[in-house]
This record gives C-alpha cells, structure tokens and sequence, in this order.
C-alpha cells in the first residue's frame, strides 16, 4: 500500500484541515541550513531558524504527514517511554542525567504553548496524561518515577486505586501516575500548524522533493533533488525511522516498530462518562502495553502491534477493538470505523541521540513512541546545533553513527518480543482468575 493510500484510511486525513499550500522545488537554491524531513522534528527546528534569520529550506519526500508525524494517536507524553528518571541518572550521572530529563520533561509544556500562542487549530487538550499500574509491583515503580520527576519541579502526583479507576474505568488498574502537563491532539492538524509556523517565518517548505543524494560542495553541502541541487552550508536529517535516499544511513540506527492504530465510531457521552470522565489519556504497564484515548468525536482510539504483518489490517482492527471492550467493560464491541499503520523508530536504549554524520550533517533520531512531546524539544535542540553550539552541550547524547548489527533481522526481533509480551498478560490474567 502506497504512503498515500496508508494516509488516507487515517481518522485524522479524514478529519484534517486545509494543508498548507507547497511545492515541489523547481529551481535550484542556496540556503543556509537544509532540513530533510518535514515531519515534527524537521519543521520544529526549521521554525526556530527561520525565527532566528536563518535561511532554511525543508525538503520533504512525499507530502505532510504521510510518515509517522501524520500516523501516530496524537498522545502528548513528556517522558520516555522505556527510561525512568533513575536509569537515566544512573547512565549519565547527576547533572547531564537531570539535563536530559529536565528537556523531555518541558516537551508537552511547549507543545501546547506553542498552540496557544500561535492559534494552531488541532483539538489539543492538555488535560493530563495516565500512566495505570496493572499491578501492586508496578504501583511501587511509578510512585517512585513520580517521587523523581517531583523532585525536577514537574507537575506529576499519584492516584490511588479509586481515583484512577473512576478516570479510566480499566479492570487492572491498583493506582495511577498522572503528568499534568499531558495530553492530547490532532496530529495531522498540529503538523499543518508547525509547518504554517515556518512559512510565515520566512523559511520554505518543499514537499514532493525526496533528498536523494548528498554531496561536498566546498565548505557545504548540495543535496540532489530531481533534476534540481539545494546548496546549504549545513543539513539537519530529521527522518527518524525513513531510510530512502540521503537519509538511508541514519534508518540503520534504530528499531523500526509498525503500529496498527483504530478509532471507533463515535460513542454516546453516557458510555464515555462511565470510563473517561475528563477524557484523559491513558497508558498501563502491562509488557502488551495497553493504550486509549478519546477524540473530539468520542471516538476512541487505541493501537497495538501485529506478530504477523500478513493481512494484519482486519485482524489488527478487530483485536484492538475487542480489546477495548474487554478492558473498559463496554456495553457493546464498538464498530470500527478507521484502521490505519504508522512506523515508529525505537533506540536500543529508548532514548532520543544526535549524530554527526558528516562535518555539517547532523542527525536526531530516537523519539521511542513519544513524538510529539519530544520532537517539539529535539527540534529546538537540533537548531541550536545548526547555529553553532557544539554537541557536547546540548542535551541530547551524541555521538559517532553506529549500525545496528544484523539491522536486517530487526522485524524478527520485534514479532518475538510481542509474542513474549502476549504471552505475559496471559499468565498475568490466569493469576489473577485464581486469586
């Protein structure tokens, strides 16, 4: 199925707003910072050049939000998915550790500072975001996860049993995390926006025009798109999981996991309010990780990934579902209306690096399934680099461009691991029938 097909069986194609007006690149031009990629990270950090005089060009292969920045459940999660504070501190020590964790942990903040200040149009509710422990082990790791990010200043607390139950209405459920600062949005709507952002900043953006190779040109760079050349003193490669052209090298240092994602019909308020009565998003600890969240609509919008990618559609659509009913004790199995895949770039260890590939070419990948809150940093983050500031001070790791070995057997990988993780909720749900 092509990029555009996919895109189009997505809730959000359906519901999206007008996309900004671009252009494939017709002409050769000079700037001085190429962006490659036109998703959350290459338009946050062309934003913040252009803002600063720069002259930025982003150069996107397809159009807007045909890859993951336009695919994802629009969840707004400013943490790591797989690094609680303490392994991050354990890693990199006290002060970088705090750095690091102090950066993802403004990451929802200025997304929605960025919607509120500029008018952006994407349904965002940043209303706090749940993580639901499915059990007392679990409760005991995020009370200390909540102890941690107190301690940084950040607006987290913990509920107890009763409290999370009433906001989630999950049948596992011994307590709750909740981040204030969390949310939710339209993804595809808040692209649009971030894009518009640029635009009216001075910067320009391509669409259409794959980067499909990389040259020295003096002390820069020209990128070779069609029949035309971009001359740029330096290029930002922001294309996470996407491996095409000039970009093919940075793909090889990641994990490429395929999400299947559904929204169901709308549901009566009167359903919704048994189970979300302040429509938070949520999250639970389970290894098959267990996710929802509600739309403008009250469509409820959930995901997981296939062991086996044959045919995966259907069977994926009527899984999830299935197991949304399951979980929330719903009335009735909703009908689902779309099912839709998107590719998210996981780091071997769950976080976000930089990587100089070349003098003047730098990388940002690693957003582990928490992309927009982190991308709406790591962008900012990737402008400072273009402007000067040296690696070693930003707060992102950073470092040399190292393949994953056997990259090629990754997606091997990954199916046995969610078999393992399937096959650990299910002992976890014959104890609890016991108990």
């Amino acid at each position: 199925m092509s990029a555009k097909a996919e895109a189009e069986k997505t809730l959000w194609w359906a519901t999206a707003n007008p996309a900004p007006r671009t252009a494939s690149l017709a002409q050769d031009m000079s700037v001085d910072v190429a962006v490659i990629g036109g998703g959350f990270t290459g338009l946050t950090a062309a934003w913040h050049l252009a803002r600063r005089g720069v002259r930025v060009v982003v150069l996107e292969a397809s159009a807007l939000g045909m890859e993951a920045s336009g695919l994802n459940a629009g969840f707004v999660v400013p943490n790591f998915a797989k690094a609680p504070p303490a392994a991050v501190v354990a890693r990199f020590g006290q002060e970088r550790g705090e750095r690091l964790l102090n950066m993802i942990g403004q990451g929802a903040d200025r997304v929605f500072q960025t919607i509120r200040d500029n008018g952006i149009s994407c349904d965002a509710e940043q209303n706090g975001w749940m993580h639901v422990a499915h059990s007392l082990e679990a409760l005991g790791r995020l009370a200390g996860q909540a102890e941690a990010w107190q301690k940084l200043g950040r607006p987290v607390r913990m509920l107890g049993a009763a409290e999370a139950k009433r906001r989630t209405g999950l049948r596992l459920c011994a307590g709750a995390l909740i981040d204030e600062s969390g949310g939710m949005l339209h993804p595809l709507n808040y692209l649009y926006g971030v894009a518009e952002l640029v635009q009216a900043a001075g910067g320009v953006v391509h669409t259409h025009s794959p980067a499909e190779r990389l040259e020295a040109a003096g002390s820069g760079w020209k990128i070779a798109v069609g029949g035309h050349a971009v001359t740029a003193g330096k290029v930002l490669m922001c294309t996470h999981a996407g491996g095409h052209g000039a970009a093919r090298p940075l793909a090889r240092v990641s994990v490429p996991l395929f999400v299947y994602q559904i929204a169901t019909e709308p549901l009566p308020q009167d359903v919704v309010a048994r189970f979300s009565p302040q429509h938070n998003p949520i999250a639970d600890t389970r290894a098959n990780l267990f996710t929802y969240r509600l739309d403008r609509d009250n469509r409820l919008i959930s995901g997981a990934m296939a062991m086996i990618p044959f045919g995966a559609h259907q069977r994926m659509g009527r899984m999830v579902v299935e197991r949304l009913a399951e979980e929330l004790n719903l009335p009735k199995v909703p009908k689902v209306d779309f099912v839709w895949r998107g590719k998210a770039a996981m780091a071997p260890d769950f976080l976000p690096h930089l990587y100089q590939m070349q003098p003047g070419v730098i990388g940002g990948v690693g957003c582990n399934g928490r992309g927009v809150a982190l991308t709406a940093m790591l962008g900012e983050v990737l402008a400072d680099a273009a402007c000067g500031t040296p690696l070693a001070d930003l707060p992102i790791p950073s470092g040399p461009l190292r393949s994953i070995p056997f990259h090629g057997l990754v997606p091997v990988v990954s199916s046995l691991a969610i078999g393992q993780a399937r096959f650990a909720d299910r002992k976890l749900a014959g104890r609890t029938q016991a108990d």
